[in-house]
């Protein structure tokens, strides 16, 4: 049985964090148990885009460093690297904060380049994945607790997609993003491909709402551990307030016979008891309302149920970002216009997801607004 420990953690003070944080690994034997003295150990947190530690888009620097410092006090050399969806690693690395937090502890800034190629038993069979995650003797997951416009939630499992490098994700996104079951599938398969020993969420100050860079942060107070990161998703899922028929990760761990995708088979330790929170997290715009239809129906109905980003004319700067981005190159800029083509467009969302602007805007799908019109 997999066993989540839950540590409440209403604030990022730095006392505070070091107490929670051992009560919270003390009944997974401490530290010690993942990390031994001489060993690298690659911390890996969400540096989506480099927003402040307020907008709650990043794992929290109070956070990673209160991490740094205990795994050092095991005697490891602690790196810290990521992949950024939106800016380079240095940047973003910066105006999170988590750069003044690995600085602070001597640990080890290091930005995800090198690939190596990898072999999985499941759909896609090879996968390209950072050299320096790879290579890590230890590697310590830290997701920030968010909802995703794409996937529902992304914790624990969606981020180690930060290990796929730069323009790479693009290109899964292409060949994957068309459909959730199977984008979910390949997430779960990086997730395995190369195992981590340990995850910390953050989920002191979550996201809701249109997460992961455009939600609202949430209070909900929570420090979670875990080994397997599909029972810390069901874990944390279940805290936000958010069904199971809504998580396509979940869902597909289920149908691949993964454990952990059900609460009564995980065990669930801490100083909190195990309760959803009142009121439930707001979910995305972008969800599609298609999700669990029949494959036939999909194709016939996508963009008469299936929501699509438009531009917000006041706030789009014709940047280029969103553009850049688009796995199927669906957005085009022409006289002064930013347009998104519906038959070309997979909903992936990585428009919204990066737009520094927070200038796309979900527009729900034809047949709903015609519905909303006759309401």
């Amino acid at each position: 049985m997999d066993l989540v420990s839950l540590q409440s953690c209403d604030h990022y003070d730095e006392a505070l964090l070091k107490e929670r944080l051992v009560a919270l690994l003390e009944p997974m034997g401490g530290i010690r148990r993942f990390v031994s003295p001489g060993q690298r150990v690659l911390l890996k947190p969400n540096l989506l885009a480099g927003k402040p530690p307020e907008a709650a888009v990043t794992t929290h620097p109070a956070l990673v460093k209160a991490v740094i410092e205990l795994v050092q006090l095991a005697g490891a050399q602690v790196l810290v690297g990521d992949s950024p969806g939106l800016g380079s690693f240095e940047r973003v690395a910066e105006k999170t904060g988590i750069s003044q937090a690995v600085k602070a502890t001597g640990g080890q800034l290091l930005p995800f380049g090198e690939t190596r190629r990898v072999g999985t038993a499941g759909t896609f069979r090879q996968l390209e994945l950072a050299t320096a995650y790879l290579d890590a003797d230890v590697v310590i997951n830290l997701p920030k607790l968010k909802t995703h416009e794409m996937m529902t939630l992304t914790c624990a499992v969606k981020n180690l997609y930060g290990t796929v490098v730069g323009a790479a994700k693009a290109g899964l996104h292409l060949t994957a993003g068309h459909s959730k079951e199977l984008f979910a599938g390949l997430l779960l398969e990086i997730a395995f491909a190369r195992p981590v020993a340990l995850t910390i969420v953050d989920g002191i100050v979550a996201m809701e709402g249109d997460g992961p860079n455009s939600g609202t942060p949430r209070q909900l107070g929570v420090l979670l551990a875990g080994e397997n990161p599909v029972a810390i998703d069901t874990v944390a899922a279940y805290l936000a307030g958010i069904p199971p028929s809504l998580l396509p990760v979940e869902l597909e761990a289920r149908r691949r016979g993964l454990p952990g995708t059900e609460l009564d088979q995980i065990s669930v330790v801490g100083n909190m008891l195990l309760e959803a929170v009142t009121p439930p997290f707001v979910l995305p715009q972008g969800l599609d309302a298609q999700f669990g239809l029949p494959g036939f129906l999909k194709g016939l109905l996508r963009n008469q149920l299936s929501p699509v980003p438009v531009a917000d004319k006041e706030r789009c700067t014709l940047c280029g970002v969103c553009r850049d981005a688009c796995p199927p190159e669906a957005i085009t800029i022409t006289k002064n216009a930013l347009k998104v083509d519906s038959g070309r467009c997979i909903r992936c969302w990585c428009c919204r997801e990066l737009c520094p602007q927070h200038a796309m805007e979900v527009q729900r799908g034809l047949l709903l607004r015609m519905l909303d019109r006759l309401r």
